[in-house]
């Protein structure tokens, strides 16, 4: 028996004794593929399937339901010749393929084919991070018996969404000890109150965290909610963010800053070296009074296209400029955009060992850039005043 008989025949057995969980396939061939994950589901009138979810690197999802009966054969050819690394997860035991840079091929069979896994429903009700969460009701999204309200749908599902990709990043947090966290520009704190619950009630962690806005209401009432909920550790400042000082945070956040005020959230976290950033850009003006580049002028004579294009060069350059001061950043989609046009969000991790040549190299890559459209970021100007 060949490799590719072997491997047909272990997902034949896994999809026929309903022992397979979930097979993960790894180190794509295809350089826009991330990764892809098949799973049985269960339809409404009771067949069974296979679904395969490919991740691509523009954060899509793509979606291929098979049958039982094809499936084997499909997932074995995707294990020899589209990735490199595939896992295959039974209710017990795992079967691991690797397969090496000179093509050989390992396999480690120890699934036990006699426990069984349960099919999933295809159309099951997703699993949020926040659900039950008591500073919901306080705000405001959700009914007392923890039904989201109609009307904050979008919202709820944007902040939980934030909260699974702040989820993604916490090993990149310190795991002992205090946490410093800082919502800068805070507003009505949704996104605040999320946070607090996701690193308090979910991790366990102790943490001294701060909402800071400049609208004074705001504050008074969110500052109301907090004492209401006895989040003891959750302080809400009225405070110009450029003057708000603390020692160095482990993660500052911010949820739709207006215009250069992201810039100034971000030239906070530059300059106190925040561990993690996560921050959703809003409003991009500044650019549009700037941008002057004949090579795009097909583009910005439209009006139109170019504030899209001003937005996507404001989030370029920003995420140029921090790794240039030392973080690792990825730009990523928050939610759909049908729940919202604001919905890009800046990831960025401090990697303390990044040398300072690869930092000058973003950074050269950055002054070219703002030369060929002729632009002097609002961002350069604060971290040139070491603000």
């Amino acid at each position: 028996m060949n490799e590719n008989e072997k491997l047909i025949s272990i997902f034949t057995r896994t999809i026929e004794s309903s022992c397979l969980k979930k097979a993960t396939f790894s180190k794509a061939h295809d350089k826009e593929t991330v990764r892809a994950v098949a799973r049985i589901f269960t339809a409404k009138d009771g067949k069974k399937f296979v679904q395969i979810e490919t991740f691509k690197t523009d954060n899509k999802a793509l979606h291929k339901n098979f049958s039982l009966s094809e499936a084997p054969e499909i997932l074995a050819n995707m294990a020899l010749y589209e990735f490199d690394q595939t896992a295959i997860v039974g209710a017990s035991g795992q079967c691991d393929v690797k397969i090496s840079k000179k093509g050989k091929i390992f396999i480690s069979d120890k699934i036990v084919y006699s426990d069984k896994a349960e099919s999933e429903s295809h159309n099951r009700e997703k699993k949020y991070l926040l659900s039950g969460a008591d500073f919901l009701v306080s705000l405001g999204i959700s009914a007392q018996n923890g039904k989201i309200l109609d009307k904050k749908q979008s919202k709820f599902r944007q902040i939980n969404r934030f909260i699974e990709l702040l989820d993604d990043v916490y090993h990149a947090l310190p795991s002992e000890g205090e946490l410093t966290v800082c919502d800068l520009c805070c507003g009505k704190s949704y996104l605040t109150f999320a946070v607090y619950f996701y690193l308090t009630k979910l991790k366990g962690r102790k943490i001294k965290m701060y909402g800071v806005d400049l609208k004074k209401d705001v504050i008074e009432y969110c500052s109301g909610v907090a004492r209401e909920l006895g989040y003891t550790d959750l302080e809400f400042i009225c405070a110009d963010i450029n003057t708000f000082n603390v020692g160095r945070p482990d993660l500052v956040i911010s949820l739709h800053a207006c215009d250069i005020a992201t810039d100034i959230v971000l030239a906070y976290a530059i300059n106190k070296r925040a561990r993690v950033l996560l921050s959703t850009p809003c409003c991009h003006h500044e650019m549009m009074n700037q941008l002057s580049c004949n090579e795009l002028s097909f583009i910005s004579e439209h009006s139109m296209l170019r504030q899209k294009l001003c937005d996507a060069a404001t989030d370029a350059l920003r995420a140029l400029m921090l790794k240039s001061n030392g973080y690792a950043v990825e730009v990523l989609e928050l939610i759909d955009p049908e729940d919202t046009p604001k919905n890009v969000l800046i990831r960025a991790i401090y990697d303390e060992k990044m040398s300072e040549k690869t930092k000058a190299a973003h950074l050269e890559k950055y002054e070219s850039a703002c030369d060929l459209l002729g632009v002097s970021p609002y961002l350069s100007k604060l971290l040139s005043k070491g603000e």
